[in-house]
């Protein structure tokens, strides 16, 4: 990856985020498209819409006629978090949790807040902590600040927002990057660097390439489905194919390190055979013994969401030690397994995603047919047989 790359990876994973707190990696993000001179737009959800200027834009680019499928590289740019409810007391904050997080070693844990106003503020402490009626994740708790501000000078609860904390926001050791927030913020870069790699030219706005950063994904695809709702993808000339870009908890067959994954499907549905098809042909062309595929069935993504709407759809991930800050794999700033830990990811992982992104958007992706190959092999497979039947 190179140096200006990595920089951009690491000052996109420490923006401050939440479900529904989302401003600053989105406003991030919009910078990045004024530089390099991507169109973009915000829909009425506040998710941002990279490949068109306007509704109007958009619309057209969808209706337009073309041989090939428009890609929708989708992102979601939330992380589980909490937000501030109420102020219990001098230094008490009540929060609410949005979305999964470890269960186990809380007491104490350190946690970052963050306004939308003026971003990171302070730190403080879990001091008690409700566990959700199901006993996968919070659901809320008390954080005490301790002498941070006074009664007179305290931010009105409902402004503060935070997550897990640790001693940076994101760092590199050797190849791996630690983080407080890699899912989904390594997708939203994929995004990114897709867009500026399409945009490079004066060619970009006839690539068949769009991108939609989403808001609180992390509660349900929230969204990505107010997107959807909108009706405006279902006035297409023909149905976009959805690229759901995530990073996912390592499972045996996807681990950190082995490669980005092809995702045959999530833990709630496969996904669209002959478009997985053309996408495993090109990792192989593209990435030879550097990918993996499986169904990641740690968890849904929003390509569940399109799947539901109609949208044909593939998936893409980077596989994630420490899903949602639970310290599963243990590595640094992991005080206790299973308790509060940093995500961490693999830079070449990283870097693979964006290749795989690039050559989905690249004209020679859906060039032919994708199950010739193996038909031919079946052809040959039957008439050597064919005799014996």
């Amino acid at each position: 990856m190179k140096r200006a790359d990595l920089d951009l990876l690491m000052d996109l994973l420490s923006q401050p985020t939440a479900p529904f707190c989302e401003s600053f990696v989105l406003e991030f993000c919009a910078a990045y498209c004024e530089r390099w001179q991507i169109p973009y737009f915000a829909d009425p959800l506040g998710n941002l819409v990279l490949g068109a200027s306007s509704k109007a834009a958009y619309l057209r680019r969808l209706r337009a006629k073309s041989q090939q499928p428009l890609r929708l590289f989708i992102a979601h740019t939330d992380h589980p978090g909490f937000q501030g409810v109420r102020w219990a007391g001098d230094g008490k904050l009540a929060i609410r949790w949005h979305g999964g997080s470890p269960v186990q070693y809380l007491n104490n844990s350190t946690v970052w807040l963050a306004s939308a106003a003026e971003g990171y503020l302070a730190s403080g402490k879990f001091k008690q902590v409700k566990l959700a009626e199901h006993g996968r994740a919070i659901a809320g708790g008390i954080i005490d600040v301790g002498t941070e501000w006074t009664r007179s000078t305290r931010p009105a609860a409902e402004e503060l927002f935070g997550g897990f904390g640790f001693s940076k926001p994101a760092w590199r050791q050797g190849s791996t990057i630690y983080t407080k927030a890699a899912d989904d913020l390594v997708g939203v870069y994929a995004v990114l660097r897709t867009a500026r790699h399409v945009y490079k030219n004066s060619r970009g706005a006839e690539a068949p390439f769009l991108g939609l950063l989403t808001r609180a994904e992390e509660v349900g695809f929230v969204g990505a489905i107010g997107h959807f709702e909108l009706g405006w993808l279902q006035r297409a000339s023909q149905p976009p194919l959805a690229v759901s870009l995530e990073a996912s908890r390592t499972l045996p067959g996807a681990v950190v390190g082995g490669g980005p994954v092809v995702r045959l499907g999530d833990r709630r549905t496969v996904f669209d055979p002959s478009y997985l098809q053309a996408l495993v042909a090109l990792a192989q062309a593209r990435l030879p013994e550097k990918f993996q595929r499986r169904i990641m069935d740690g968890g849904s993504c929003e390509a569940t969401a399109a799947t539901a709407y109609g949208f044909p759809t593939i998936g893409l991930s980077v596989p994630l030690g420490n899903y949602h800050n639970q310290g599963l794999e243990g590595g640094a700033e992991c005080r206790k397994l299973n308790g509060p830990a940093p995500e961490f990811v693999h830079v070449d992982d990283v870097e693979g995603l964006v290749t795989l992104c690039q050559g989905v958007v690249g004209p020679r992706f859906l060039g032919g047919d994708p199950w010739q190959k193996l038909r031919s092999q079946l052809r040959k497979n039957y008439r050597d047989y064919k005799k014996l039947l």
